[in-house]
């Protein structure tokens, strides 16, 4: 099968911990899958790009452009990236084509309990400029997506969700 699921949520929502678990289990069952994630995305390929909305954009276009190439390769493409608007994701969509939206549900004040590296406290302090959830906003996704609520829900019961709406 060749397509991206993207997925998307706040910061420390449970995204990077989803798609390595997808990942794991796609691969388990014989998939050639690449996992794409905004961290490591950011620190190498476009260490050049800010956190600027322009920068946003460009980030995400490149790296979309990179999963469509996965994808005319033969790969799953598992991509993990806040991409904090709908009309990024519209436009991600736009250049990958075979796309499913998975939406990591959880609470700022969970996401902040979570953060081990202090990103929103750096946030909230003035450190970081433009932190998605605190200085900068977060549209929930308007079009049609997978919903898992990574707040209340066991990581393995999430992947089944999802694994079950995507019918792999």
């Amino acid at each position: 099968m060749r397509m991206t699921l993207w997925i998307t949520g706040l910061p420390c929502a449970g995204k990077t911990t989803l798609a390595k678990r997808i990942k794991e289990e796609l691969d388990n069952r014989g998939y050639r899958t690449a996992h794409l994630d905004g961290d490591d995305v950011r620190g190498k390929l476009n260490a050049d790009l800010g956190f600027s909305a322009e920068d946003r954009k460009e980030n995400l276009r490149r790296v979309a452009h990179i999963a469509k190439l996965f994808n005319e390769n033969g790969n799953f493409v598992i991509a993990s990236f806040v991409s904090p608007s709908n009309h990024l994701r519209q436009m991600v969509a736009g250049i990958i084509g075979n796309f499913r939206l998975v939406y990591a549900k959880c609470s700022l004040e969970t996401c902040e309990r979570r953060d081990v590296k202090g990103m929103y406290k750096k946030a909230r302090s003035g450190e970081i400029q433009e932190f998605t959830g605190v200085t900068a906003p977060f549209e929930e996704p308007a079009n049609d997506c997978i919903v898992v609520d990574t707040e209340n829900t066991k990581l393995e019961d999430c992947i089944r969700q999802i694994l079950a709406e995507i019918e792999i």
